[in-house]
Protein backbone atom coordinates (compact mmCIF):
# COMPACT_ATOMS: atom_id res chain seq x y z
CA UNK A 1 0.00 0.00 0.00
CA UNK A 2 1.39 3.30 -0.54
CA UNK A 3 1.83 5.92 2.17
CA UNK A 4 -0.70 8.48 0.70
CA UNK A 5 -0.65 10.33 4.22
CA UNK A 6 3.20 11.28 4.24
CA UNK A 7 2.54 13.51 1.05
CA UNK A 8 1.76 17.52 1.91
CA UNK A 9 -2.03 16.95 0.51
CA UNK A 10 -4.79 16.70 2.87
CA UNK A 11 -9.05 17.95 2.49
CA UNK A 12 -8.20 21.71 3.01
CA UNK A 13 -5.44 21.25 -0.11
CA UNK A 14 -8.60 21.83 -2.17
CA UNK A 15 -10.08 24.89 -0.43
CA UNK A 16 -6.62 26.56 -0.32
CA UNK A 17 -6.39 26.41 -4.43
CA UNK A 18 -9.32 27.40 -4.84
CA UNK A 19 -9.61 30.75 -2.60
CA UNK A 20 -5.98 31.62 -4.00
CA UNK A 21 -5.84 35.50 -5.30
CA UNK A 22 -4.06 35.67 -8.33
CA UNK A 23 -2.91 39.13 -7.41
CA UNK A 24 -1.32 37.50 -4.35
CA UNK A 25 0.77 35.28 -6.74
CA UNK A 26 1.77 37.58 -8.75
CA UNK A 27 2.81 40.10 -6.23
CA UNK A 28 4.84 37.00 -4.97
CA UNK A 29 6.51 36.24 -8.16
CA UNK A 30 7.41 40.00 -8.60
CA UNK A 31 9.15 40.39 -5.33
CA UNK A 32 11.14 37.01 -5.79
CA UNK A 33 12.46 38.20 -9.19
CA UNK A 34 13.03 41.51 -8.01
CA UNK A 35 15.76 40.55 -5.93
CA UNK A 36 17.21 38.49 -8.34
CA UNK A 37 17.57 41.50 -10.59
CA UNK A 38 18.65 44.11 -7.61
CA UNK A 39 21.62 41.09 -7.08
CA UNK A 40 23.09 41.38 -10.60
CA UNK A 41 22.48 45.20 -10.90
CA UNK A 42 26.15 46.51 -11.06
CA UNK A 43 26.95 43.43 -13.34
CA UNK A 44 26.08 43.00 -16.98
CA UNK A 45 22.79 42.36 -18.19
CA UNK A 46 20.89 39.36 -17.03
CA UNK A 47 21.66 36.35 -19.73
CA UNK A 48 20.88 32.54 -18.58
CA UNK A 49 23.71 30.93 -20.76
CA UNK A 50 26.30 33.35 -18.25
CA UNK A 51 24.25 32.02 -14.98
CA UNK A 52 24.61 28.65 -16.18
CA UNK A 53 28.70 29.33 -16.58
CA UNK A 54 28.98 30.80 -13.84
CA UNK A 55 27.45 28.08 -11.88
CA UNK A 56 29.56 25.13 -13.42
CA UNK A 57 32.92 27.16 -13.14
CA UNK A 58 31.64 27.44 -9.33
CA UNK A 59 30.70 23.45 -9.15
CA UNK A 60 34.45 23.07 -10.40
CA UNK A 61 36.01 24.88 -8.62
CA UNK A 62 34.34 22.89 -5.25
CA UNK A 63 35.43 19.29 -6.61
CA UNK A 64 38.36 18.87 -8.97
CA UNK A 65 37.67 16.86 -11.49
CA UNK A 66 38.61 13.00 -12.34
CA UNK A 67 40.16 12.88 -15.76
CA UNK A 68 39.02 9.41 -17.27
CA UNK A 69 38.05 7.95 -20.49
CA UNK A 70 35.18 5.60 -20.72
CA UNK A 71 34.76 3.07 -23.80
CA UNK A 72 33.23 -0.06 -24.32
CA UNK A 73 34.25 -3.20 -26.11
CA UNK A 74 31.46 -5.97 -27.19
CA UNK A 75 31.79 -7.87 -24.14
CA UNK A 76 33.14 -5.16 -21.67
CA UNK A 77 33.12 -1.85 -20.22
CA UNK A 78 36.64 0.18 -19.71
CA UNK A 79 37.16 3.07 -18.03
CA UNK A 80 40.82 4.58 -18.28
CA UNK A 81 42.13 6.99 -15.63
CA UNK A 82 45.75 8.90 -15.50
CA UNK A 83 47.40 8.98 -12.39
CA UNK A 84 50.72 10.23 -12.33
CA UNK A 85 52.03 8.77 -8.49
CA UNK A 86 51.66 5.46 -8.29
CA UNK A 87 51.95 5.80 -4.25
CA UNK A 88 48.06 7.04 -4.60
CA UNK A 89 46.83 3.29 -5.45
CA UNK A 90 47.89 2.30 -1.55
CA UNK A 91 44.66 4.32 -0.61
CA UNK A 92 42.52 4.19 -4.00
CA UNK A 93 39.21 2.06 -3.49
CA UNK A 94 37.03 1.61 -6.19
CA UNK A 95 33.03 0.51 -6.39
CA UNK A 96 30.14 0.00 -8.75
CA UNK A 97 26.61 -0.51 -9.48
CA UNK A 98 24.92 -1.88 -12.24
CA UNK A 99 25.54 1.50 -13.93
CA UNK A 100 28.29 3.59 -11.88
CA UNK A 101 31.97 3.45 -11.12
CA UNK A 102 32.56 5.12 -7.35
CA UNK A 103 36.16 6.22 -6.86
CA UNK A 104 37.61 7.22 -3.64
CA UNK A 105 40.91 8.72 -2.52
CA UNK A 106 42.21 10.03 -5.76
CA UNK A 107 43.90 12.68 -6.52
CA UNK A 108 43.62 13.33 -2.69
CA UNK A 109 42.22 11.44 0.44
CA UNK A 110 38.59 11.60 1.26
CA UNK A 111 37.61 12.52 -2.62
CA UNK A 112 34.95 10.65 -3.84
CA UNK A 113 34.04 10.74 -7.85
CA UNK A 114 31.37 8.69 -10.09
CA UNK A 115 31.61 8.07 -13.55
CA UNK A 116 28.13 7.02 -15.54
CA UNK A 117 29.04 3.64 -17.29
CA UNK A 118 27.62 3.38 -21.32
CA UNK A 119 26.19 -0.30 -20.41
CA UNK A 120 25.09 -2.42 -17.42
CA UNK A 121 27.50 -4.22 -16.16
CA UNK A 122 27.33 -7.61 -14.24
CA UNK A 123 28.39 -7.75 -10.02
CA UNK A 124 31.29 -10.25 -10.61
CA UNK A 125 34.63 -10.35 -12.90
CA UNK A 126 35.82 -6.91 -12.76
CA UNK A 127 39.45 -6.55 -12.68
CA UNK A 128 41.80 -2.96 -12.08
CA UNK A 129 45.23 -2.46 -13.74
CA UNK A 130 47.40 0.15 -13.44
CA UNK A 131 50.10 0.25 -16.14
CA UNK A 132 52.96 3.12 -17.80
CA UNK A 133 50.71 5.64 -15.15
CA UNK A 134 47.24 4.63 -16.45
CA UNK A 135 44.52 2.60 -14.20
CA UNK A 136 42.80 0.74 -16.58
CA UNK A 137 39.30 -0.72 -14.76
CA UNK A 138 37.32 -3.70 -16.86
CA UNK A 139 34.19 -4.45 -15.85
CA UNK A 140 32.02 -7.45 -17.60
CA UNK A 141 28.86 -6.45 -19.50
CA UNK A 142 25.42 -7.90 -18.29
CA UNK A 143 23.95 -9.05 -21.31
CA UNK A 144 20.52 -10.54 -19.06
CA UNK A 145 18.39 -7.08 -18.90
CA UNK A 146 15.26 -7.90 -17.75
CA UNK A 147 12.43 -6.15 -19.85
CA UNK A 148 9.06 -5.95 -18.37
CA UNK A 149 5.72 -5.19 -20.57
CA UNK A 150 3.55 -2.47 -19.81
CA UNK A 151 0.18 -2.50 -21.00
CA UNK A 152 -1.77 0.72 -22.58
CA UNK A 153 -5.57 0.70 -21.47
CA UNK A 154 -7.76 3.69 -22.94
CA UNK A 155 -8.87 5.74 -20.50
Amino acid sequence: MFPWNLFPFNKDMKNKLQHMKPDEIDQFIKGVMGNIMSSHSGSAPLNPQEMVNQNRSQTFQQSPTLHSTTFESHDSVFVRIPIKDEATLENLQIYHTANQLMIENIPEKDQKHSITLPAMVKRKGSSAKYKDGILEIKLIKSHDIQYSQIDVSEI
